[in-house]
């Protein structure tokens, strides 16, 4: 029997706030990158090794709550 969708809700939480985490931390890294005074090559690396990083991890979060919500959560009892 398939469980409702609000006992997903705190299975949701922990991966929705470990994303957030990481991604606050590539922006304030992005931020950073900005006020440095380096060469504009360094800043433009600086920038785009994080956003992508970013839109990686919020690719993930979305991957992992079509898990949850599909009822594959434990991949590794299947193996």
């Amino acid at each position: 029997m398939k469980k409702t969708s609000g006992s997903h809700a705190g299975k949701i939480i922990a991966p929705v706030v470990i994303a957030g985490v990481i991604v606050a931390y590539m922006l304030l890294y992005m931020g950073l990158a900005l006020k440095m005074e380096v060469p504009l090559a360094f800043r433009v690396i600086g920038l785009l090794i994080p956003l992508l990083l970013a839109g990686v991890m919020i690719a993930m979060l979305v991957e992992r709550i079509k898990e949850i919500r599909s009822g594959e959560e434990d991949d590794l009892s299947e193996y």
